[in-house]
């Protein structure tokens, strides 16, 4: 069984305050509380009636049809005809090469999801099993070895490369037969992913209890030998697709002012901005997209998907997905065109606007006692409610918009217990991008669960801030210290967002 990493256990401590020892058990964790520290008191700021629609003018109903892949009303017809084209080559399957269907042939050989929509279920989420013995397929592994690139942002691991890919064209795959099946010739898949779960008791100062689950990566059949010995893997599950748009319109100088590298206000807030490789400028430049922040653009994003995820070249990453130690892989027939591609450069921005231009669900009912609690515990330092977008887009409304993701799009150590010991770019082991809040609770309507952080652990807003540590450690404290109604009431505030 390969591990995400060894999980260090909550380590049990006596409540002072509290008068009372709580005493370890079987898989009890309990969150230590710093009674030295004197948090900082936060107002919170008064309702603006803008705070209702997130999105700005790109701001929706939800949908009487569960999804997150609506586009913003504010499209032109011609536009909006150009998002649905877009919509409808991410959701189409891509099938092996070489066939009649040429503008849809090359998948792989090896790859994760035979669409871009594969994984984002409707625009969501992916769907993290809770079965061990059902393979995660909604997200994939991340490997590297020990050093940097600054290309890559990592060191491949020299066999399987970046990522884990579990799908392969051969026949036997294709037929759920065996990997020994594989026939002379045909391409193995890399991998197959199951999760197995550990679980924690988390209790609060109340005496009141919840489960905490970790992932361990389960890793089986391996097609091309065992891994590099100083591997280093990293669970991740898709993330939600909306509203990127607005994200990218967001000017640089918004993020950079939030940064704190040092944490010179002594706040215990240090924000840094992950600078990252863009194929596209052909230099490093700050990153906003991804659990670590490591892409800065949508048109990177998408590009590295159709490559990596799907297995389909592209003018930005031209190459197929496989390693020099695959040769079965490197040999096999693509779809390429004349240029080199599997998907040309105008395909590709039919789906890359496609992204840019989904719309965000307007804010849903909360109750008003839970967006106190929200800013009163400080969760507001790293979930920056704001920004406004830039005046210079090439969708007009992406253009001076007010809009509410509530995220700082920095990176920030998240403590232990949530380290997945990989570096990315300047990522370190222990941070992550803070992610953005909007639409978030409308996951369990489309896909039925929330699975949320990097690797999908959590199943709830409530689990999610509990296994925040690091520099949310005095936020994750002020939540445990509240009454347990408005611990419930701060959580809707947030799936309303």
């Amino acid at each position: 069984m390969m591990k995400l990493f060894r999980p260090d256990s909550f380590r049990p401590h006596l409540l002072l305050a509290l008068g009372f020892l709580l005493v370890g058990i079987v898989l009890v964790n309990l969150v230590i509380f710093d009674k030295t520290a004197s948090p900082a008191h936060f107002s919170t700021p008064d309702i603006r009636q803008e705070e209702s629609l997130p999105g700005g003018s790109s701001s929706i109903p939800y949908p009487a049809i569960a999804s997150l892949e609506i586009p913003s009303p504010e499209l032109t017809d011609s536009a909006k005809s150009l998002f649905y084209a877009g919509k409808a080559l991410a959701h189409q399957p891509w099938v092996k090469a070489p066939t009649a269907t040429t503008a849809r042939d090359g998948l792989g050989p090896l790859y994760n999801a035979r669409s871009c929509l594969g994984c984002h279920v409707k625009g969501a989420k992916g769907i993290v099993p809770d079965d061990p013995n059902k393979p995660f397929t909604n997200g994939f592994v991340r490997l590297s070895i020990p050093g940097y690139d600054p290309v890559l942002g990592v060191i491949p691991e020299p066999t399987y490369g970046d990522q884990l890919q579990t799908e392969s064209t051969s026949l036997a795959n294709q037929l759920g037969l065996a990997l020994t099946q594989t026939g002379d010739g045909e391409v193995k898949p890399e991998a197959k992913v199951f999760l197995q779960w550990q679980s924690y008791i988390q209790i609060y100062p109340d005496g009141s209890a919840v489960e905490l689950r970790q992932p361990k990566i389960d890793i089986r059949d391996l097609g091309y030998g065992p891994f590099h010995d100083v591997t280093l893997f990293s669970l991740r599950n898709a993330p939600a697709i909306h509203g990127m748009g607005l994200i990218e319109a967001i000017p640089q100088s918004e993020i950079d002012a939030l940064a704190d590298p040092d944490d010179s206000n002594n706040d215990g807030i240090s924000g840094r901005v992950n600078l990252v490789w863009s194929p596209y400028k052909d230099k490093l430049i700050p990153g906003r997209f991804g659990h670590k922040a490591s892409k800065a653009e949508i048109t990177t994003v998408v590009a590295a998907a159709f490559a990596n995820d799907i297995g389909i070249s592209n003018p930005i990453f031209p190459q197929q997905p496989c390693t020099s130690k695959q040769a079965a892989c490197l040999n096999s027939i693509t779809g390429n065109d004349d240029l080199g591609y599997e998907i040309p450069q105008d395909l590709l921005e039919l789906v890359i606007n496609f992204t840019r231009n989904i719309s965000v669900p307007k804010q849903r009912s909360f109750p008003p006692k839970g967006r106190t609690a929200f800013y009163q515990s400080g969760c507001q330092q790293c979930h920056q409610p704001q920004f406004r977008t830039g005046k210079n887009q090439s969708f007009a409304h992406l253009n001076d918009q007010l809009i509410w993701p509530y995220s700082d799009f920095l990176l920030h150590d998240m403590g232990d217990q949530l380290t997945d010991g990989r570096p990315d770019f300047d990522a370190s082991r222990n941070e992550w991008r803070t992610p953005p809040l909007w639409g978030l609770g409308l996951n369990k309507q489309i896909n039925g669960a929330l699975n949320l952080l990097h690797d999908g652990r959590a199943r709830s807003v409530e689990e999610a801030i509990l296994w925040h540590g690091g520099e949310a450690t005095t936020a994750r404290t002020k939540f445990m210290q509240l009454a347990a109604e408005e611990r419930q009431q701060l959580v809707q505030f947030v799936e309303a967002l």
